[in-house]
């Protein structure tokens, strides 16, 4: 672990992130116990629920071939969750959307299926196509679900319950740009958080936030990308067309009290394109756009 003033970090790779832990503490025996219980914490969330894994229970979901398959309470309720999230966002949020990922590769190259291809693909999307009756759930045949949208920042959650199973003390957990804080640092201050811009992500932050409690997530298009005769398509796809969204700005981060709830907010005004900014306001959230042209920086606080 790496010290400097009173402070710890770990770091290490997880969902196909970064990942580090800070831990405000004189005791570097509490930090390193800290910092494996996220990591542990992290890589089980991954096992659990990830798609390119064989032994996942979305691996056992999708590879049923339209038979029934009984899910545990944790998968249960973030099923659950989804659903909600569905509802709320009129469709727009879809976790069978995944199997699209079948015809998009974003990679920031120029490989853009035809339509054919994501019109062959559409059938396999909606969840009213799917038949859940907690604690079964049954997809139709080549039918997928996908946790992307939602699983890190479920994990920066879970990892945050279990270190402050072990310590009261200050802890950061930022899992590839989403994150958590377990309270104020140890003088009361908060902590300070930067958010990368959009034209230069090496570059000093274009953003500091101030966290004192609750979490940050960040949905974006820095590194998940396609070109198209020099235009960026955002790596966040319409299930009603299977492209991708529309006019969405090219980062959105929202501060919630749960990096979940915060992840929900950010994917929600992604997939509103144009309208991002507007839905945001209404909920009243805290939250900070960044579109083409990284001056063009907006920010809104129901409570500045």
């Amino acid at each position: 672990m790496k010290f400097a003033a009173g402070l710890w970090a770990a770091q290490f790779r997880a969902m196909g992130s970064p990942c580090e832990v800070l831990v405000e503490s004189p005791s570097e025996q509490r930090a390193q116990a800290v910092a494996e219980v996220v990591a542990a914490c992290a890589a089980r969330i991954e096992r659990k629920f990830s798609r390119y894994r064989d032994d996942s229970v979305v691996a056992r979901i999708n590879g049923a071939r339209g038979g029934p398959v009984e899910v545990d309470d944790e998968t249960a309720n973030l099923i659950e969750f989804t659903v909600r999230v569905h509802e709320l966002s009129g469709g727009l949020f879809d976790i069978t959307s995944g199997v699209l990922r079948r015809a998009w590769t974003f990679d920031g190259k120029a490989r853009i299926p035809t339509d054919t291809q994501v019109q062959a693909l559409l059938p396999l999307v909606g969840w009213s196509k799917v038949n859940w009756q907690r604690p079964r759930i049954t997809l139709l045949p080549d039918m997928q679900i996908d946790f992307g949208g939602v699983g890190k920042e479920y994990a920066v959650d879970c990892a945050l319950v279990e270190a402050r199973r072990i310590t009261d003390e200050p802890v950061l957990i930022n899992f590839g740009g989403d994150l958590a804080v377990s309270g104020p640092r140890r003088d009361g201050s908060a902590w300070r958080v930067g958010v990368e811009g959009v034209t230069a992500p090496d570059a000093s932050p274009a953003k500091l936030i101030e966290l004192s409690m609750g979490a940050l997530a960040t949905s974006g298009d820095t590194y998940r990308y396609l070109s198209d005769a020099g235009k960026r398509l955002s790596h966040i796809l319409d299930p009603r067309t299977g492209r991708p969204v529309e006019h969405a700005p090219r980062s959105i981060t929202v501060a919630a009290p749960t990096c979940t709830q915060a992840g929900m907010f950010t994917t929600l005004a992604m997939l509103r394109g144009a309208g991002a900014e507007a839905f945001l306001r209404n909920e009243g959230v805290r939250h900070w756009i960044q579109r083409e042209d990284a001056d063009q920086d907006r920010s809104f606080s129901a409570r500045e």
